[in-house]
């Protein structure tokens, strides 16, 4: 878990740009829906990038973010932002002692039929410009449950089969290692559809040509942790986005397994 951060570059005036969704915010913290496609803050990775999510954040609600956890650029959901240092150590050690209980929709390759729960660790991914290469990387316990919510098969050809099978997945991160879920999905062989690390590049253009998905169908739909202020249980809940809204018409003409008491309405 990193610590707290501050992003202080300028904005750009000159790029209107929509407003970030806030699901919740008090005068200790804020929470939002983080678009894909954004960083959470600068990265000498994309140093091309000018527009970061604590800096948007900062600039509409006129105060200072810090960041407590992360979302991978191509994720799209739900992220905790403290408005203090402070609150951020409080909120850290939520999330460092396993205290957030955070929920995820995918769509991955595949039917995946059964709930399950992958325990398989995972050896830090490290990058040549922000990590040192020499540092001791021993693999870490890594643990996600999996719940099926639909299954459906899109009759358009792909490799060597004479369709498309496809499953939409809940994910429950116990752990929270670096791209934990993108690698226990292609672990299992069911990679997260738009993955271009870690998924099948002739399923990401199918899906992009069959599903006008054009981005990683990853999305963190649901957050719940105890207040560090107040006590409350905090429960917040979004939807997927709406680059990823014809999940629902896909489910609808051509599921062959869909979870009855999954609330659908508010999927999309």
């Amino acid at each position: 878990m990193d610590g707290p951060s501050i992003d202080t570059c300028a904005a750009d005036d000159s790029v209107q740009r929509p407003l970030i969704p806030i699901l919740f915010q008090d005068e200790h913290l804020v929470i939002v829906h983080k678009p894909s496609g954004l960083l959470v803050h600068r990265s000498p990775i994309d140093k091309h990038e000018t527009a970061f999510l604590l800096q948007r954040l900062r600039d509409q609600i006129g105060q200072y973010v810090y960041s407590v956890h992360r979302l991978d650029k191509p994720t799209s959901g739900l992220i905790v932002m403290a408005l203090s240092p402070q609150i951020a150590r409080l909120l850290s050690e939520l999330f460092e002692n396993q205290q957030v209980k955070k929920t995820y929709i995918a769509l991955v390759r595949g039917y995946l039929n059964e709930s399950i729960t992958v325990d398989y660790p995972l050896v830090e991914q490290l990058d040549k410009m922000t990590d040192r290469m020499d540092k001791q990387n021993e693999a870490k316990p890594a643990v996600t449950d999996i719940e099926p919510l639909a299954c459906f098969e899109l009759p358009f050809p792909v490799a060597r089969y004479q369709s498309g099978r496809f499953s939409l997945l809940k994910l429950h991160p116990r752990t929270g290692r670096k791209h934990q879920l993108r690698r226990h999905l292609a672990h299992l062989r069911h990679p997260i559809i738009g993955d271009t690390s870690h998924g099948d590049g002739k399923q990401n253009k199918y899906a992009v040509a069959h599903m006008n998905i054009h981005r990683l169908a990853l999305c963190a739909t649901g957050i719940e942790f105890i207040h560090p202020v107040s006590g409350v249980n905090l429960v917040i809940n979004t939807k997927l986005d709406q680059d990823l809204a014809g999940i629902a018409q896909l489910l609808d003409n051509f599921s062959t397994t869909k979870r009855a008491e999954f609330d659908w309405q508010n999927l999309i």
